[in-house]
């Protein structure tokens, strides 16, 4: 009986997920692919940057889980709290891939929520700086 529960649980989870990842696809085409692109490539030369296998980087660096809430493609949707944190962590998944810290945690309504609160005044020096820290970090190794 216990094993047929916890089957239950398992399927009812994936239904769940796989509701919820068509959700955030659809978030990601419709405020992120534009400038990113479909597989997060960007495009640099327009100074747009990739985030394909490197968004991910800035969750190694003090302010970079923050940063990513903050930036006004992400600041600005009009999506919820939830949905914003949902958007990012599938974007973690699916553009960051290999980037991804392997202790990754989803993002939370709470911590967006939060992070939303309190955006610096200069999110590009934020970047520059953040950007920074990773090649000191990618230096020490």
């Amino acid at each position: 009986m216990l094993h047929r529960c916890l089957l239950l649980l398992a399927a009812c989870a994936l239904v769940g997920n796989a509701a919820a990842t068509g959700s955030e696809q659809k978030n990601y085409r419709l405020y992120c692919m534009g400038c990113h692109q479909a597989d997060g490539t960007g495009s640099p030369a327009n100074g747009i940057p990739s985030m394909r296998d490197e968004v991910g980087h800035f969750l190694r660096v003090p302010g970079g889980r923050a940063y990513l809430s903050q930036v006004p493609g992400t600041l600005h949707t009009p999506l919820s709290d939830g949905e914003t944190a949902a958007l990012l962590s599938w974007v973690m998944v699916n553009i960051g891939r290999g980037s991804v810290p392997a202790d990754f945690q989803p993002y939370t309504a709470a911590e967006v929520k939060s992070y939303r609160a309190s955006v610096p005044d200069d999110i590009p020096g934020l970047r520059v700086k953040l950007l920074q820290e990773l090649e000191q970090q990618l230096l020490a190794r």
